[in-house]
């Protein structure tokens, strides 16, 4: 292999050492003035909150997108730092202009323009391919997450939809009013979509009749499944309220 007769002479080294240090001192003195870009801080303290969980999602969706940016910045001049620094060592080492590829001499010009560069014109490796997808797609496709098998008979899985539907069942900033199916929008727990779905169990009676692990000792649940089975008339009256006995329509939702 052919390598340039022409490697960079001391002069030309030391020049390349000094915008290194003047570009070292500079990557210190901006990580310290900014304290990291704010990252120093809490998200909590920069935007006065007592917490972030807000009736309103979107109220901190600017903090959201500066904080995102900032943590970028935060990491490249990180990243940019350490290959300053390393390329400084590799003056002190005498490997400093030797492409890590061939091994030949990087050109001046080159160093000049790019003093952290590892690698000679013909050696820069590609860019990273910005549309990366994980190698998992591969078998799943599509997405876990975009999958919705409703529509389809002879598919039963658990899919995208069932879990962004547990997801959703934990709250949301939606009111009743936008529930999925109004006809059951009366509390904040039935505002998932399909809420009145049977998860679990096949008949509705399943959810709210118990019993020990030996069959005995029958125990009556009544949650929302319970009450909208009394409501239908449906079963036998065993099931029904006692006021007697202290009992009213209220429910632990349990499903």
């Amino acid at each position: 292999m052919t390598h340039d007769p022409h490697p960079i002479s001391s002069q030309q080294l030391q020049s390349l050492r000094s915008i290194l240090l003047e570009e070292k001192q500079w990557l210190e003195k901006e990580r310290e003035s900014n304290s990291h870009f704010g990252l120093s801080d809490s998200l909590r303290d920069q935007t006065g909150e007592l917490s972030t969980n807000d009736n309103h999602p979107a109220d901190l969706g600017s903090e959201m997108f500066e904080r995102s940016k900032d943590i970028a910045l935060n990491v490249n001049l990180e990243s940019h730092f350490t290959q300053v620094a390393e390329a400084l060592e590799r003056i002190d080492n005498g490997q400093y202009g030797i492409c890590q590829s061939c091994g030949a001499p990087i050109s001046f010009e080159r160093l000049e323009a790019v003093p952290t560069t590892l690698y000679c014109k013909k050696h820069v490796p590609d860019a990273p391919d910005m549309e990366y997808r994980p190698v998992e797609e591969d078998i799943l496709a599509p997405p876990f997450g975009r999958t919705s098998l409703d529509e389809l008979d002879k598919e039963t899985e658990f899919d995208g939809e069932d879990a962004w539907q547990i997801v959703e069942s934990w709250g949301s900033s939606n009111s009743p009013a936008m529930a999925d199916n109004p006809n059951i929008s009366n509390n904040y727990n039935d505002m998932e979509i399909e809420a009145d779905e049977q998860v679990g169990y096949v008949e509705a009676f399943e959810s709210f009749l118990a019993t020990d692990i030996y069959g005995q000792h029958v125990t009556l649940i009544r949650n929302r499944a319970y009450n909208e089975y009394i409501h239908n008339n449906e079963g036998e009256g065993l099931l029904e309220l006692d006021p007697q006995d202290g009992e009213d329509d209220t429910y632990t939702d349990l499903t």
